[in-house]
């Protein structure tokens, strides 16, 4: 007599049918990887390769940021970089993910952005061949630039119209930019007028303002991080009401102080509120989190539940900018999940 084995939980995490909608390309270096395109360029690393994502603080994080990106000059690069973005979500049972970008940081692509895309589409079509899941790309802007740079920006994308980019994306310190909701609102309004959805960091160094800001001024599709805007509970019951998602990254909240602790985190009061949120890794390999670590986190933080479990993957489903058959599909097998359970 036969009797099955039972899955080990990690194991049924990573089954879990799911969408991932709060990823940064920036976050999906990896440290072999940049120690040996510093190599290659003769490029002396700030630390050595086993020590690599050991910030010292933000300004640290972000020269960081600068250097890696610089190095991912070349077309092949990058196309290797958007590959390996898609083996990371299919070593998490992630089926789709929403990526964002920021040109501003990759400075050997200024002015290029279309051989900016089409190096990242190449890699992420080779990943789909290979039989790994697919990606969209959502375009960010910088939350220090102009209102003309954003504009330009939108018009580039307009011009281009490439199939690989799916949204509109504004990201950076809000604490230290001040409000900039109403400076990129004409931006959003073109991008959606050219069919592109939009996304918006917002609520994470900036308080419930910046969500607010985010609806209001911008029109936000789904917002970024958005956990402060349980310090507004009129913000809460707006977003639960609207159905506007929230693309949360516990572990980037803990990191980066947002949060002390996961059990401070209020991630589970927002669900239980009725706002739709789901989970993230914001910056994946800068972190050292993956998306089968979030779920297992808030599942031991929360208790949450299969059916619970069920629901954020739901969410996270529903609330990327993937096609409509590639929801289907994932719909369809988390139904399974369930059942299996």
């Amino acid at each position: 007599m036969h009797t099955s084995r039972p899955v080990a939980a990690s194991d049924r995490l990573k089954q879990l049918p799911k969408a991932e909608v709060h990823l940064h390309l920036e976050g999906c270096f990896e440290a072999a990887q940049i120690a040996d395109w510093a190599r290659l360029q003769g490029v002396t690393l700030p630390r050595p390769q086993s020590e690599l994502f050991q910030f010292s603080g933000l300004a640290d994080f972000l020269d960081f940021l600068d250097l890696a990106c610089g190095l991912a000059c070349t077309p092949a690069r990058l196309a290797e970089l958007s590959y390996g973005v898609c083996q990371r979500l299919a070593d998490n049972g992630t089926g789709y993910a929403d990526v964002i970008f920021n040109p501003t940081h990759w400075h050997a692509w200024h002015g290029r952005l279309e051989a900016m895309l089409d190096a990242m589409d190449a890699g992420c079509k080779e990943a789909e061949q290979d039989g790994l899941p697919s990606i969209g790309l959502c375009v960010s802007l910088l939350r220090t630039q102009s209102a003309d740079a954003a504009a330009e920006l939108v018009d580039r994308l307009c011009t281009l119209r490439h199939p690989r980019v799916v949204a509109l994306s504004v990201d950076g310190n809000e604490a230290s930019a001040g409000r900039t909701g109403p400076r990129f609102a004409d931006a959003f309004r073109r991008a959606a007028d050219a069919g592109l959805r939009r996304t918006v960091h917002a609520g994470e160094s900036s308080g419930p303002e910046g969500v607010w800001d985010a609806l209001n001024c911008l029109g936000a599709d789904r917002i970024d991080h958005g956990v402060r805007a349980i310090e507004d509970a009129a913000l809460v019951e707006v977003l639960a009401q609207r159905q506007i998602p929230l693309g949360v990254c516990p572990t980037s909240n803990l990191v980066l102080g947002v949060y002390p602790t996961i059990q401070d985190h209020p991630i589970e009061k927002l669900r239980a509120a009725g706002v739709a949120v789901s989970l993230n890794t914001d910056d994946p390999a800068l972190l050292g989190t993956s998306l089968v670590g979030e779920y297992a986190l808030c599942r031991r933080a929360f208790g949450w539940n299969d059916a619970i479990t069920a629901a954020l993957a739901r969410t996270s489903i529903a609330s990327s900018f993937a096609n409509a058959d590639t929801k289907a599909k994932l719909l369809a097998a988390l139904a399974l999940w369930q059942t299996a359970g």
